[in-house]
């Protein structure tokens, strides 16, 4: 027998296409299902601004979507927008039930589609396949809950946990294989962020490289200083998206911002010269998750301010002695600090992933 879980997986399945094309908007898939248990209409949001994934799917179904199941992996959104409310739609279509996995975290929803479709004589459901669904999510509720993206803190080490064989010295510890997984974590993130330290020294195109990305990658450089320079190769890429230099107040009316700001570079302040700040000033530029790449400096601080949501660790099977530069400062780190662990190898490396262990 085919069950609310089975076709709340399917709508899951369907929310998937839009991995790295929504931001700001989540991923959602919806599916219609007559009395009979037989799928009339499926569909998942393709792209913020565009229709949703249950106006969609009751579109797909027609007039069979009457007195039918509407499976959506978010409850159905009630606020006017750049498209209509879905509970409009879905009242006007005759849907008879609606399951949805999980509450929309967004303030100008939290629960007023729920109400408004039960005071329509819906029957509603919620929390089918709800952690799922919250991690399919999780870029989305973290910039709805925390006002800043999730954040992926991805580091290369070798075997006795250096990033770097000496301070200042561009090191390469990752092999082919593993270099591709981390493409295509480029091409699903909506950011990338690095120190002023790592274009100095390592000069990145920080773009997505032989994989498929939708959406252009916004490239974030911290840098207090105003160290970055305008020809740094990173700049010579705005097609593949914008760079955002964070820097302090102080250095918003300089010569050196203003050579960046001709050049196409959006400089921005930290408010009140906090990390944190910055990393929500991203959202100016509809990021909601962000891959923290280097240097050791920066994601020290990130992990310190206790911002860093999941661990990416790719472990070369290299040893590079006491003067290597050590992962976190040396801060004590082990696998026991991450839960959802996934480990693989990738030719001689070991890729270690994992979600941030929080107490609160």
């Amino acid at each position: 027998m085919v069950t609310d879980t089975d076709y709340m997986e399917r709508a899951l399945l369907v929310a998937r296409r839009g991995c790295g094309r929504t931001a700001p908007n989540p991923l959602v898939g919806a599916v219609v299902v007559t009395p009979e248990g037989v799928v009339v209409g499926s569909a998942h949001h393709e792209r913020s601004g565009e229709p949703h994934a249950e106006a969609l799917a009751l579109a797909a179904a027609g007039e069979r979507a009457r007195g039918s199941t509407l499976y959506c992996t978010l409850e159905p959104c009630c606020h006017h927008g750049r498209t209509g409310p879905c509970v409009d739609r879905i009242v006007a279509a005759g849907v008879a039930r609606v399951v949805a996995a999980i509450e929309d975290p967004d303030p100008r929803v939290r629960g007023g589609g729920v109400r408004y479709l039960e005071a329509h004589d819906v029957d509603v459901s919620v929390g089918v396949r709800s952690a799922e669904a919250r991690k399919l999510n999780r870029g989305f509720f973290t910039a709805m809950t925390e006002r800043r993206p999730f954040i992926i803190l991805k580091a290369a080490t070798s075997l006795d946990g250096r990033m770097a064989a000496a301070p200042g010295r561009r090191t390469k510890l990752t092999s082919p294989p593993a270099d591709r997984v981390a493409q295509m974590t480029r091409a699903e993130v909506d950011a990338i962020a690095v120190g002023s330290g790592t274009v100095l020294i390592d000069d990145p195109l920080l773009t997505a490289r032989e994989v498929y990305r939708a959406r252009p990658l916004v490239r974030a450089i911290c840098d207090r200083r105003l160290r970055t320079p305008p020809s740094a190769r990173v700049v010579a890429t705005l097609e593949n998206g914008p760079v955002v230099v964070l820097t302090t107040a102080a250095q918003l009316d300089s010569d050196r911002a203003a050579r960046l700001t001709e050049r196409g570079v959006h400089v921005r302040a930290f408010d009140g010269d906090d990390l944190v700040s910055g990393f929500r000033a991203l959202r100016e530029f509809e990021v909601n998750s962000l891959l923290l790449e280097g240097g050791a400096a920066l994601q020290t601080a990130a992990w310190d301010a206790d911002v860093v949501d999941a661990v990416h660790l790719y472990i070369a099977p290299v040893v590079l002695g006491s003067e290597g530069v050590p992962f976190l400062d040396g801060r004590q780190f082990t696998v026991a600090d991450l839960e959802n662990v996934e480990a693989f190898s990738c030719g001689p490396d070991t890729v270690i992933q994992g979600d941030v262990h929080r107490s609160h």
